[in-house]
């Protein structure tokens, strides 16, 4: 599983229908993970390099060796706009892999960003260009270009597998991996759980306690709780 295909750029790639890539783009991270019974998440350390940064694509990976940013040049090539591109590394390295040069690169193909579970700088030009980037650091050491990896094979990204055509969706609450097979039963869900909490936010601001929402009395109650006067 991942991160073991090393030497080899698949050039065909199946990704998932654009209009539901387009119905899932307005949910954010919490409600797409919640809408897929709590998983996808990758871990906490990703980040976004500037506030407002978000994405919504289907992946193009690419599998990285340490302090070593070749192959994503040879990844570039493979993108499509509207792609999200996805690095992982055989091993941890926080070296600074990415930069303004490949973002200029990637979103003359219409990349929607980048998640790198690894380095990245020239974070305030990014943050200007607009270009979305998730990382596990921002670190200004360079990298070297003399070791191959992969592009478009399954890689293991901050805990989480991601395939090729997998919808990735990033905001400030973090990363979530969509499979590209559970896309329609997740934009699904997550236009059901999103209708659901509108109502709930509506009676909440209507003075309307969580513990009656959410029928909680009954079952604290039960467990032993007891209010003292």
């Amino acid at each position: 599983m991942g991160n073991q295909e090393v030497g080899v750029v698949h050039t065909r790639i199946e990704r998932p229908d654009s209009a539901l890539v387009d119905q899932l783009r307005p949910f954010g991270v919490a409600t797409v993970h919640e809408a897929m019974g709590g998983t996808g998440l990758m871990r906490p350390y990703m980040r976004p390099v500037f506030t407002a940064a978000g994405l919504c694509g289907p992946a193009v990976t690419v599998l990285l060796q340490p302090g070593d940013n070749w192959m994503l040049h040879v990844a570039v090539e493979q993108v499509r706009a509207g792609d999200v591109l996805v690095a992982a590394c055989t091993t941890e390295c926080e070296d600074g892999y990415f930069g303004e040069l490949l973002a200029t690169s990637l979103a003359a193909r219409g990349c929607r960003g980048l998640v790198i579970d690894g380095g990245v700088r020239d974070v305030a030009a990014l943050e200007q260009m607009g270009f979305p980037v998730f990382s596990r650091a921002i670190h200004s050491k360079g990298t070297v270009k003399s070791t191959i990896g992969s592009v478009n094979v399954p890689v293991v990204c901050a805990n989480a597998l991601v395939n090729p055509g997998d919808v990735v969706v990033a905001d400030r609450d973090g990363v979530v991996v969509v499979p590209r097979e559970r896309l329609a039963e997740t934009v699904a869900a997550s236009t059901k759980r999103d209708t659901n909490e509108k109502e709930k936010r509506r009676r909440l601001k209507e003075g309307v306690l969580g513990l009656d929402l959410y029928e909680m009395r009954g079952k604290l109650e039960a467990a032993g709780l007891t209010y003292l006067d």
